[in-house]
């Protein structure tokens, strides 16, 4: 090995250790890689407030993102403003007037159905309580990217990432994408 590549080598091992926030990692696998391959997923991992991308290589991006209640548990009942734990799909993609772009996620499915009813003959929601729908990925408010950086709990149970970050993921992900949200 030449000097020239030991050097090289060497400043980046540096670099990616002092990549150590998940925004700056990104940056760096973003510059150093081209667009994601193969089938891509997407993992939500609420208690790290991240939307993480996968490709056939393995993580490609992570991305800040908010929620709706503070709690982070699991979504329980229509209007509890939790955001709901388990695997789902994206069902479409299209602009949004308020949320700059918007992914619907196919909640509530077969599972979330079954988790539902089994928590109400347990007792722990009321009988006449609904399960919710209307669960997706967006941006947020024009000009209020700031939610995001500041960990503002703002939606209805939603996943919101910064309209910049949204605008990436929308171009990045099909229709039909896997979306595993987990605690």
């Amino acid at each position: 090995m030449t000097s020239r590549k030991l050097i090289l080598g060497s400043l980046l091992a540096i670099t990616l250790l002092s990549f150590r926030d998940a925004h700056h990692r990104t940056a760096f696998r973003r510059f150093f890689h081209a667009a994601p391959e193969g089938n891509i997923y997407i993992i939500v991992i609420k208690s790290n407030y991240e939307l993480q991308l996968y490709d056939q290589n393995g993580w490609y991006a992570t991305y800040p993102a908010v929620f709706g209640n503070k709690s982070l548990d699991d979504k329980m009942i229509m209007g509890d403003r939790k955001t709901p734990e388990g695997t789902y799909h994206i069902l479409s993609k299209r602009p949004h007037e308020k949320w700059n772009k918007i992914m619907d996620l196919d909640y509530p499915t077969t599972a979330d159905k079954e988790k539902f009813n089994e928590r109400k003959a347990q007792g722990l929601i009321p009988a006449s309580a609904r399960i919710g729908d209307g669960i997706a990925i967006h941006g947020t408010w024009p000009h209020d990217e700031h939610a995001v950086d500041a960990y503002q709990m703002w939606t209805n149970g939603c996943v919101s990432l910064k309209n910049e970050d949204m605008d990436e993921v929308y171009r990045i992900v099909p229709v039909g994408t896997k979306v595993i949200i987990q605690h």
